[in-house]
């Protein structure tokens, strides 16, 4: 196996998720795709942004992932926000389900990267923000960046002179 094949390699990440959930439990999924679509991956065309993932007849399923076409592959492009299978252990699926609906939680996906030359999909169970939330969050990380910037300083204050 050559070095480049081996590890992990990051392609994208679902930024507006950690803004929009708070993420209690992540998860690891491998998912069903068709040789352009992995093609199209490995270029880094995919888009995370509206995506969610449901479970229908015990089957665990991506929607809304958007997949760019393949520039060279014809007639075997698929639809590119197709619902794409996610591979998971059955029990694995079945307590997943479980929480979604007793808890009111939301499966998202945060990622996709490339782990020993498979496509995985890293999945958020998540809880949704309110938007004083965000306003919080947002705030903290402010005061959180100033705090940084006056210690990198070393106290000298804000910059401003009198």
């Amino acid at each position: 196996m050559s070095p480049k094949a081996s590890g992990i390699k990051q392609v994208t990440q679902n930024k507006k998720a950690w803004h929009e959930y708070y993420i209690l439990e992540k998860f690891e999924a491998g998912i069903e795709l068709y040789g352009t679509e992995v093609k199209s991956i490995r270029q880094g065309a995919v888009n995370l942004k509206d995506a969610f993932c449901s479970v229908k007849n015990g089957e665990l399923f991506a929607q809304g992932m958007h997949i760019s076409p393949y520039e060279k592959g014809n007639i075997f492009n698929r639809d590119p926000t197709r619902p794409k299978r996610l591979l998971m252990h059955k029990r694995e699926i079945m307590r997943l389900y479980g929480r979604i609906k007793q808890d009111g939680l939301a499966l998202i996906p945060l990622s996709v990267y490339f782990k020993n030359s498979r496509v995985k999909l890293e999945l958020g169970l998540a809880r949704g923000k309110k938007l004083h939330d965000k306003r919080e969050a947002a705030a903290a990380k402010t005061s959180d960046r100033e705090m940084e910037r006056h210690i990198k300083d070393g106290g000298q204050g804000s910059g401003v002179r009198e």
